[in-house]
């Protein structure tokens, strides 16, 4: 029986968020440019985290530009994920080159996911500087990769490998939380 522990409901998530983007208004400004800005997220959730962060943002500043990044197919455990992976459309209707990106994920681990989506980026061309902002860093890095801006840091916690973090966001989920579990052993169906 596994024990399942909420660490955010739909108001505290509210509230990360804005502060993710407080966060996130604060560097524009401090960092003023004349390269344009514009806000990626990371398919499947990062893209609602980023959709809810750029409503939040300096619409003068981020003008619309808000994309989407699918990045199965940049994944170095994909074999080990699934053998019929789902590819869904990369949704960037503008030009990155030279461009200031803010890229948006639900939750920072190992980094491999990262760095898909900086792979994925380059392919489509290169940008000024990408930033990152996470919902969750729930710590145990295996490439040296780090958030720029974070709303929940559990990093000081060392978490045991198999706990695993869930951010649940609608309209993808049937309501917005957080939640901790352990991983579940032995084979699945």
């Amino acid at each position: 029986m596994s024990t399942m522990t909420t660490l955010a409901d739909s108001s505290k998530i509210a509230s990360l968020v804005s502060e993710l983007a407080g966060q996130i208004n604060t560097a524009i400004s401090a960092n003023e440019s004349t390269h344009p800005w514009a806000i990626v997220g990371i398919r499947s959730r990062g893209d609602l985290l980023a959709g809810r962060i750029s409503e939040q943002l300096d619409s003068s500043v981020i003008e619309e530009r808000l994309g989407v990044l699918d990045i199965t197919l940049y994944r170095d455990d994909l074999s080990e994920i699934t053998h019929q992976p789902v590819v869904r459309t990369t949704e960037i209707p503008f030009d990155i080159d030279g461009m200031n990106i803010v890229l948006v994920d639900d939750v920072l681990m190992s980094g491999r996911s990262i760095r898909a989506a900086l792979q994925s980026l380059m392919d489509l061309g290169r940008p000024r500087r990408i930033w990152l902002a996470v919902l969750v860093d729930r710590g145990g890095r295996e490439l040296p990769i780090s958030a720029d801006f974070v709303a929940v840091d559990l990093k000081s916690q060392q978490l045991d490998s198999d706990t695993i973090i869930d951010v649940h966001l609608t309209p993808l989920d049937e309501q917005d939380c957080i939640t901790t579990h352990p991983k579940q052993k032995g084979p699945t169906k």
